[in-house]
């Protein structure tokens, strides 16, 4: 893509999901670090009908330490994969209260040494807990989406996100990451793309190539 195509591209999808925002519900950095864990192989509807009990039960990253496991993955049995999850859910508790004085670190090197945090998840706590963008969290829609239209050809999420931080400007990365959620949900779907009511379909290599076949 030209850049003046990239700034196009941008503000049509800000244009076609004006209200495209984080979909996890938190008030704190900790309950947003625990809410993206629980999101891994789960739905954000899921995780938020989950969490108010959960943040009822655990008010404070030292409760998250202290519960007892059983009662955790009792509580986030519903967001599935719930004995790992609540594994690295306490052990995270720990880690913070730890090596990082009880506050949720706020850079990308750090959050990564927290248990279940990987770089996306890292990524995702950045822009939502802390208001700062520095990279692109690829999740399943982010890496679709870069793959259909053009933006990437690897499979491996740090190396697209290494493609997309390459054509996009950093003005545009918070954007970037809650349109490309909000665009995979609900146009550039997983099993059938609607890419006939596609907004960005003229920049879209796989819609001008299923086209060329007609």
């Amino acid at each position: 893509m030209k850049k003046s195509d990239v700034i196009d591209f941008v503000e049509i999808l800000k244009k076609a999901y004006p209200d495209a925002t984080c979909s996890l519900d938190f008030e704190t950095p900790f309950q947003m670090v625990v809410a993206v864990m629980l999101s891994a192989q789960c739905t954000d509807e899921r995780v938020n009908k989950t969490t108010p009990s959960l943040f009822e039960r655990c008010k404070t990253i030292q409760d998250f330490a202290d519960i007892d496991i059983k009662e955790l993955e009792d509580i986030i049995h519903p967001c599935g994969f719930y004995k790992n999850k609540a594994k690295n859910i306490k052990l995270c508790a720990k880690q913070v209260l730890e090596n990082f004085n009880g506050k949720v670190p706020n850079n990308m090197e750090d959050l990564q040494k927290l248990a279940g945090v990987g770089r996306k998840s890292a990524n995702v706590v950045m822009l939502e807990a802390f208001g700062v963008a520095n990279g692109i969290a690829v999740d399943t829609h982010a890496k679709r989406i870069s793959n259909l239209i053009g933006l990437s050809k690897e499979s491996d999420p740090s190396k697209i996100e290494q493609d997309l931080l390459k054509i996009f400007p950093k003005n545009s990365l918070k954007d970037i990451n809650h349109l490309f959620v909000w665009h995979g949900r609900n146009t550039c779907v997983a099993r059938s793309p609607k890419c006939d009511i596609c907004s960005v379909n003229q920049y879209c290599k796989y819609y001008k190539t299923k086209n060329r076949k007609k």
